[in-house]
Order: C-alpha cells, then sequence, then structure tokens
C-alpha cells in the first residue's frame, strides 16, 4: 500500500460554519485532495486518492471535576453535552398554553436565569448543547389515547394540536410558535435540537442515534419538569448506559417538594449524580 504523507493523516477535519469540530459528507482538506464523510470530525471516514481511511481521529480528554451526590465526580468535556429539556413558548411563556390552560408559568419559568447563565460558560468551555423540545405531529396520530386525554382532560379543554383563545397556533405541533425555544435562552450554532412526542426524549425518535454519532457518553439534565420530562428522559438515558447528572438548581417543577426530593433520592441511588449549576459553573471557571 503506498505511504500517505504524516501532514495528512493528521491534518484537521475542516469545521462547518457554525459548527465547530463538525464534518459533513464530503466536505474537503484544503490543499490535500482528502474529503471528510461523517457527523462529527473524529467521527468520519477520510476519502483520499488511494484509499478510504476508516481510522477515527483521537480526541482529546477535556475533564472538569464538580461537586456532586453521592460523590464528587469528573466528566469529560469532549464528550459531554448539556441537555435542555422542554423550555419552550407553551409552557413558560405568558400566552403559553399551559399559562391558557390556567397551570401557570411561575416553576416553569424558574430555571431560566441559570440556564442563561450556564449557557456561556459551557458552551465556551466546548461543551456540546442539547435542546430537547416537545414536537408533535400535527395530526397527532402516534399519540396514544393516554397522551391524548392527559392533553386535553375535558371536552372543551384544550389539547395537543389545538388553539387556545390566544391563538398562537396548534400546541406544540413541531415547527409552531409554541414549540419553539423561549426567547430568553438563546441557541447558537452548533447546537443540537431534537424534538419529542413522549416526556422521555429517547421514546421513538433520534435522540440516542444522534448523541451516539458525536461521541457524547454523559449527559447533563436541566429544564422542565424535574420529575416528569427530565427524570423519565434521565432514566431512560441511564437505561441506555449514559452517565447521568441532574443539576438541581437548573431544574424545576410546580409538583409538591416532596416529589423533587423523591427524584432527586432516586437519582442518587440508582441513575446517576446530582449536582448543581452552580457547582458547574465554578468548576469551569478554575480550569
Amino acid at each position: 500500500m503506498k505511504a500517505t504523507s504524516s501532514s495528512k493523516r493528521t491534518k484537521p477535519a475542516p469545521r462547518t460554519a457554525g459548527e465547530p469540530g463538525r464534518a459533513t459528507a464530503a466536505t474537503p482538506e484544503a490543499d490535500t485532495g482528502t474529503f471528510v464523510f461523517g457527523p462529527a470530525a473524529h467521527n468520519a471516514w477520510m476519502l483520499q486518492a488511494d484509499r478510504i481511511s476508516l481510522v477515527r481521529r483521537a480526541r482529546t480528554p477535556v475533564p472538569v471535576h464538580i461537586d456532586a451526590a453521592p460523590q464528587a465526580i469528573e466528566i469529560d468535556l469532549a464528550r459531554s453535552a448539556l441537555v435542555v429539556v422542554d423550555m419552550q413558548n407553551d409552557f413558560c411563556h405568558p400566552e403559553g398554553w399551559f399559562a391558557q390552560k390556567g397551570l401557570g408559568t411561575k416553576a416553569a419559568r424558574r430555571p431560566i436565569p441559570v440556564i442563561r447563565d450556564l449557557l456561556p460558560a459551557w458552551r465556551g468551555a466546548g461543551g456540546a448543547v442539547v435542546w430537547l423540545h416537545w414536537g408533535i405531529r400535527a395530526d397527532k396520530r402516534n399519540l396514544a389515547p393516554t397522551v391524548h386525554f392527559k392533553g386535553k382532560r375535558t371536552a372543551d379543554g384544550v389539547g395537543y394540536a389545538e388553539h387556545s383563545p390566544i391563538d398562537h397556533g396548534p400546541s406544540l405541533v413541531q415547527g409552531s410558535w409554541g414549540a419553539q425555544r423561549i426567547d430568553e435562552l438563546a441557541d447558537a450554532p452548533g447546537d443540537i435540537t431534537v424534538h419529542k412526542h413522549r416526556l422521555s426524549g429517547f421514546w421513538d425518535n433520534e435522540l440516542d442515534s444522534v448523541l451516539r454519532q458525536q461521541g457524547i457518553t454523559t449527559l447533563l439534565f436541566a429544564g422542565i419538569n424535574t420529575d416528569r420530562c427530565v427524570f423519565s428522559t434521565l432514566q431512560d438515558a441511564n437505561f441506555l448506559g449514559y452517565d447521568c447528572v441532574l443539576l438541581e438548581d437548573a431544574c424545576s417543577t410546580p409538583s409538591p417538594a416532596y416529589v423533587t426530593k423523591g427524584v432527586l433520592f432516586i437519582v442518587q441511588q440508582l441513575h446517576g449524580f446530582v449536582a448543581t449549576a452552580a457547582a458547574l459553573m465554578s468548576s469551569l471557571s478554575s480550569r
């Protein structure tokens, strides 16, 4: 086999505009005659003049220590993602679906300043961000009767994909105003958005495959509601083999306090670790 120059083997993959470190299909490496095929720079094939290299590029670990319960932990930023759950207009906005149902937004809005402060520190250190959003089909054909009923409750209630009196479009339909991320939390180039239609973000969608193709093994959870979509997603993540960290001050729920206490207990006992965004930011700033 013809030898390949070391410069071709080691030159970093090109960065797609707005997505640091990400490779896309048939991305050319300048001046090398090499094309890169893959979802990320560290998970790609390289097509050269005489071969296709299946050798993945090594990733340099970026360890970060965090105070957590039941023990302090060390995570690898290069393999970690912050998963922000359901911070959407229909849950958090005063004219959203939940607010118009009379459910209020106080609890849903509580994590906003914490997440808003955490995001730039996390991204600045190189951590990935995943926005996990409800985004249902407009025809609701894949929602079971239980989901239909729990979203509507009464014959004259406003259910999934239906219009509230202050009409911002069908509730939680993918692409609608209600399913959009709230304006107070800005996304950034390179962030990943995944839509779900169950409490768990891992059920019947692409979240698991997206994370695995990006080489993510550790998930840190923020958003709403602690005992519902956050916990359901975290629990399924643990079942699938991910390392799980619940950031308790970056989550909230309108449920009674004892419910959150139970969730924190179960996470510490069985599913992973409980930390705070404050402790994480302190660790990031000390790097």
